[in-house]
């Protein structure tokens, strides 16, 4: 699955940008609270907005304090999956309840540096875990490969049936680095500046999902 970020889209003409990738599996949406990460994005009256021009699955990445306060609200507001920081609560169990309860997938993220172990067993509360292959806050930044090895545990566990959720990177993810996504076991690209960065969008997000799926031919 490929989910183009609008972090790196024009944000004075976001339904014509959502329009461009047309074709998409997901739209990422990065909120950011200049708390948690030094940088100030949207929040839940443009996620509200989106929601009302695209039939896209809305893909929200809450970059915030206290997810246990807002995170159930853009689940209310129609977001697919609402992915929160185990960085940022000490319960991520009570949130996850929280985002499906009301009406959300929820997912789980961890920064580069945080270990993947300690939350193995609270993953089976989660539908989706979104691997940060950047330090989280600003579009643009190189991919850190030693995070693959937390998606290649990941995915081990789903494939022997301990796990049952979507896989997803973030950052720095382009035409030559989501093929070592890939063979890592990932199942959902977010890729920012490489689709929003060239002319035909759309096209990009198609180039991108034959990367993959050559990938996993070969691997056959």
């Amino acid at each position: 699955m490929i989910a183009p970020s609008i972090l790196s889209a024009d944000f004075a003409n976001l339904a014509a940008e959502l329009k461009a990738i047309e074709g998409s599996d997901w739209v990422h949406v990065d909120v950011m609270d200049n708390h948690f990460v030094p940088n100030l994005t949207l929040g839940l009256p443009v996620v509200q907005s989106i929601l009302t021009v695209t039939d896209i699955p809305v893909d929200c990445h809450l970059m915030i304090e206290n997810p246990e306060r807002w995170a159930p609200g853009y689940a209310e507001a129609g977001a697919y999956n609402v992915t929160f920081h185990a960085e940022t609560t000490d319960n991520p169990i009570a949130v996850a309840r929280d985002i499906r309860a009301a009406g959300a997938k929820a997912g789980l993220s961890v920064k580069p540096n945080t270990p993947i172990e300690p939350y193995l067993e609270v993953l089976k509360e989660f539908d989706t875990l979104l691997v940060m292959s950047v330090e989280p806050g600003f579009g643009g930044q190189s991919f850190i490969p030693h995070v693959l090895e937390k998606a290649r545990v990941v995915r081990d566990l789903v494939d022997a049936g301990e796990l049952r959720l979507v896989v997803e990177i973030d950052g720095g993810i382009n035409m030559d680095t989501i093929e070592q996504a890939a063979e890592a076991g990932v199942d959902c690209f977010v890729a920012g500046s490489a689709v929003y960065g060239t002319a035909d969008p759309a096209e990009t997000v198609e180039k991108l999902r034959q990367r993959v799926v050559a990938v996993e031919a070969s691997a056959e």
